[in-house]
């Protein structure tokens, strides 16, 4: 539930800017897990449809049987057997196996608490034209996420404020971004007027839209007639 304005001038005099920061980062940081295993299952689902697209179509289909070996190995623990076939599917003339080879690439590293290899691989995927741009604009968001705490606020807005408008399809994961990016920043009114706008698009999944809603309030931006509007359609 948003907080009145009164209720939010006497939070905001008690809590300092630091703590609101860390606040924000900490719930970036929690959705930054479901981020990941959101994206593991996307994949699982992409791979199955490339795998049986491809399974009669010679060099695809031996590519499908590859993948499918890596994500095997991958759900058994065994990530260095599904190193090799990972590599190879990463030089994939495919865009999908490629790209969702060095996804999965990205994916191992992160687990490993390798930010920089993931972020090193993810950087490669977002700087790579031949790639369809949602592969792209996917892999920048996580590349920025993997890199959140080393980079300057101003550099996370600078590289994701073309994604962090309404009508893109990647505006609620890289508002989120943003609009913790102003918080750092101290810029309140522009991080409430964001969180506001991710509320009330009811294209952003319902989960970033109730948090933004949260958030919305705390800095006095009232969007919960957006979050009662959500629950009504259910």
């Amino acid at each position: 539930m948003a907080l009145s304005p009164q209720s939010n001038e006497a939070f905001l005099r008690e809590v300092d800017e630091e703590l609101r920061r860390d606040q924000a980062l900490h719930v970036w940081r929690n959705y930054g897990r479901w981020i990941i295993g959101a994206v593991i299952l996307g994949l699982i689902a992409f791979a199955s449809f490339l795998y049986w697209q491809g399974h009669s179509e010679g060099r695809r289909g031996e590519e499908g049987e590859k993948f499918k070996a890596a994500f095997k190995a991958l759900s058994e623990n065994k990530a260095q057997e599904a190193e090799a076939p990972l590599k190879e599917l990463a030089q994939s003339s495919s865009d999908g196996f490629n790209a969702m080879a060095r996804f999965t690439q990205a994916d191992v590293l992160l687990q490993k608490n390798d930010l920089k290899g993931a972020a090193a691989i993810l950087g490669g995927i977002a700087g790579d034209t031949g790639l369809a741009q949602e592969f792209r604009d996917l892999a920048l968001i996580r590349q920025t996420s993997a890199e959140f705490d080393a980079l300057k606020p101003e550099q996370v807005i600078d590289r994701l404020k073309g994604l962090a408008v309404k009508g893109n399809a990647w505006f609620g994961s890289a508002g989120e971004l943003v609009a913790i990016s102003y918080l750092r920043q101290g810029k309140r009114a522009e991080a409430g007027k964001l969180y506001g706008d991710i509320a009330k698009d009811e294209s952003v999944p319902r989960s970033i839209r109730q948090r933004a809603v949260q958030m919305a309030g705390v800095l006095g931006v009232d969007a919960i007639v957006d979050q009662g509007e959500d629950k009504k359609a259910k």
